[in-house]
């Protein structure tokens, strides 16, 4: 007798698929579990606030009944953690069965409600890992976004709100590549960094941002007898519309546009098709001059953007000095 393979399959993917809603649940669980234990300290911590230190005393004395018995998940500093998380979020109901309590602890040290929903947002419609949320905070996500938007439309986009209209809406600038591998000292060809991108193209992919497919990598394009390659090719499905991006290792020049808008050109008048929209160029380059971009471009373009990439996360600080950077560059783009 034959048994078609397709059973086994099928209950495999059952199993699997069992397997991970028990492991969510327990998370959510344990995460719900965490939440009700720092409401209780806060409860009580409010009965005694007006004593000196209560709090202080409180969690210690909390942590040293707990901790021999339930081990070290239990210290003082979870209690703290847990007391912190609370008062973070303080309705039981707007806590999200989809994150777990890996993703909470990162979303707890965040400054702001509003970079927090939109976080939340995010990781949620992108299925992050914890390891892509801690990438995408640490990469500053949310203060990239807003160098090119407003705070409302940022996270109108994330909530799915609505769909983005701007293709900087989503396009982040810079971009951070760290995850290639190369050296920000050493010397390399276009050709290396692009293998690199094929190489890492799930992580360029959330790089890029919400809505990116690959499409091909060095398009051939025939022009009347002429061969040309473009770097690579994507698409948008939010955006509706092919994303070109041509990549040059070296600072942006004015030359640079002329190139991608003949690529951003074809695309529309030989591939794009009538319910699409006008096809998007980025120029990903070393360096760029904001002033030197916006005369290079038409006025009220928005169909070719300039971004630059980094081979490395900043830190802190270097996030703050490229923010107010990019802020001072705005304004004297202004007034220019």
């Amino acid at each position: 007798m034959i048994i078609s393979q397709s059973v086994i399959t099928d209950i495999k993917a059952i199993i699997l698929n069992a397997q991970e809603k028990a492991i969510r649940s327990v998370d959510h669980e344990r995460t719900m579990m965490y939440w009700l234990i720092g409401q209780r300290i806060f409860e009580e911590e409010q009965q005694g606030k007006d004593r000196a230190d209560y709090g202080n005393y409180l969690t210690k004395f909390v942590a040293e009944q707990l901790e021999p018995e339930y081990g070290s998940g239990f210290s003082k500093r979870q209690i703290e953690l847990f007391r912190q998380f609370y008062r973070t979020f303080p309705i039981a109901n707007a806590l999200r069965s989809q994150l777990g309590w890996t993703h909470y602890k990162m979303l707890i040290r965040l400054g702001s409600q509003d970079q927090r929903e939109f976080y939340i947002a995010e990781a949620i419609k992108n299925n992050w890992t914890t390891r892509q949320l801690e990438r995408q905070i640490h990469s500053s996500l949310w203060e990239r976004l807003l160098l090119s938007n407003d705070r409302e439309s940022v996270l109108a986009v994330a909530r799915n709100e609505k769909q983005p209209s701007d293709a900087k809406e989503i396009i982040k600038d810079p971009m951070y590549l760290e995850f290639l591998g190369l050296h920000r000292e050493a010397s390399y060809y276009e050709k290396d960094l692009e293998q690199a991108i094929i190489t890492h193209l799930h992580d360029f992919l959330l790089e890029l941002g919400n809505g990116f497919a690959f499409v091909a990598r060095q398009k051939r394009l025939h022009i009347e007898g002429d061969e040309f390659f473009i770097d690579l090719v994507f698409y948008n499905r939010l955006l509706q519309c092919f994303v070109i991006i041509e990549i040059k290792t070296t600072k942006f020049t004015h030359q640079d546009i002329g190139q991608l808008q003949m690529y951003v050109n074809y695309y529309d008048r030989y591939e794009k098709k009538e319910f699409e929209n006008p096809t998007i160029g980025i120029l990903l380059c070393a360096e760029k001059n904001n002033a030197v971009v916006k005369i290079s471009l038409p006025e009220n373009n928005k169909t070719i953007i300039a971004s630059e990439y980094k081979l490395y996360l900043p830190t802190e600080q270097q996030l703050i000095e490229e923010i107010k950077k990019e802020i001072e560059k705005r304004e004297n783009d202004i007034n220019f």
